[in-house]
């Protein structure tokens, strides 16, 4: 093992540029109850993206030196560099999650020394990382890095979102940019557990993905009848809850006019008011940066707000919380799995044609890093 750990850094300056570069740190030494983990493979998630690039304009990089020695620039839009306030001039680790094998441990956590495990703990775009024994998932033998690597954010979001459907008291769900590794593991999720959803993609192809997975209900945005399937859906299912990925344009409130049509077909009684039905569509991405737009034809009892998946851990509690991990682990190479197009060292995260590649957070275009490759 060397003497230091390499890692990717992300920094906006008060000049507005943001750079990326790789790093080589002293290497983290456990203290109590934690553990020293040789991280390798970490994925590169939407949620990721915001501190890796922010806003950062693509078009204007540029490129100095070459390999582990490559510094990335990009230009920061004049317009968006009050919101980057609080992290001017500081460069940053990035990373929210990753898996790999325990290699040092600290007093107190010797029973993981040599295990598999996943762990959401930031900075984990690093070679090797220190973090509490407490926040690792440990994977049942023969499970892989790759494997484990998106053991926290996409499984634990996807099963959030059917957790707050129980708790809001809703019976079905939406769900948007299904084709996703998330939205297929919610696919899964839904119809192991009899929960009725509504997928929600933009090509044919997706439509295509999801059905061949078991999905029932699957509307194409880019289709001409994609209102009345959506409606239809929304009838054969009763969802009342919605999470969206997107964010930006029309499409909650596509979503919410869409169940106010469907409560309507089943309305006792006419109300100027709209039906009684309260509908809810909760932002939780932002891949269209557009401003949200919706056209309120859908009475007076919704709702749009954000969900966030470490507010909901608070939320119910780490009891609950310790239940959800352990079906993660126990499915992580069925519900839980996820696909990549491409790993890549921390040299290649800096590829100017492979982040133009992950910039875009396309469906089946996923990036998977390892550290140590």
């Amino acid at each position: 093992m060397t003497d230091t750990s390499k890692e990717i850094r992300s920094e906006v300056t008060s000049a507005g540029k943001l750079t990326l570069s790789i790093e080589a740190v002293p290497m983290p030494v456990p203290g109590d109850n934690e553990v020293l983990i040789k991280i390798d493979a970490s994925p590169i998630n939407p949620s990721d993206l915001g501190l890796l690039i922010g806003p950062a304009d693509v078009s204007t990089m540029t490129v100095f030196g070459s390999g582990e020695d490559a510094v990335v620039t990009m230009d920061i839009p004049a317009a968006m560099m009050k919101a980057m306030a609080a992290r001017l001039d500081e460069s940053l680790p990035v990373g929210n999650e990753g898996a790999g094998v325990v290699v040092a441990t600290g007093a107190g956590a010797e029973a993981l020394m040599g295990k598999m495990v996943g762990v959401a703990g930031g900075a984990m775009y690093s070679q090797y990382r220190v973090v509490p024994a407490t926040s690792c998932l440990v994977m049942h033998d023969g499970t892989t890095a790759a494997q484990a690597a998106s053991c926290f954010v996409n499984p634990l979001t996807a099963l959030g979102m059917v957790e707050t459907m129980k708790l809001e008291n809703h019976t079905g769900l939406v769900h948007t940019a299904a084709a996703s590794n998330l939205g297929q593991m919610l696919v899964k999720i839904c119809k192991n557990d009899s929960v009725p959803l509504v997928n929600i993609v933009r090509k044919s192809e997706h439509v295509d993905l999801l059905k061949s997975l078991g999905a029932e209900h699957v509307c194409n945005s880019s289709s001409d009848t994609f209102m009345d399937d959506l409606v239809d859906a929304l009838v054969a299912t009763g969802a009342t809850l919605a999470f969206d990925a997107t964010g930006g344009g029309k499409l909650a409130g596509q979503i919410l006019t869409g169940m106010e049509i469907a409560a309507n077909k089943t309305a006792k009684e006419y109300s100027r008011y709209g039906s009684t039905v309260h509908k809810q569509v909760y932002i939780y991405g932002g891949l269209d940066r557009s401003p949200t737009t919706f056209n309120r034809a859908f009475g007076m009892m919704w709702g749009i707000g954000g969900w966030l998946l470490t507010p909901f851990i608070g939320r119910i509690g780490m009891e609950k919380f310790g239940v959800l991990r352990q079906r993660v682990s126990d499915e992580i190479g069925t519900t839980f799995a996820s696909t990549y197009t491409r790993t890549v060292s921390l040299a290649e995260v800096l590829d100017p044609e492979a982040i133009k590649v992950y910039a875009k957070q396309a469906t089946g275009e996923k990036y998977l890093i390892n550290p140590n490759g």
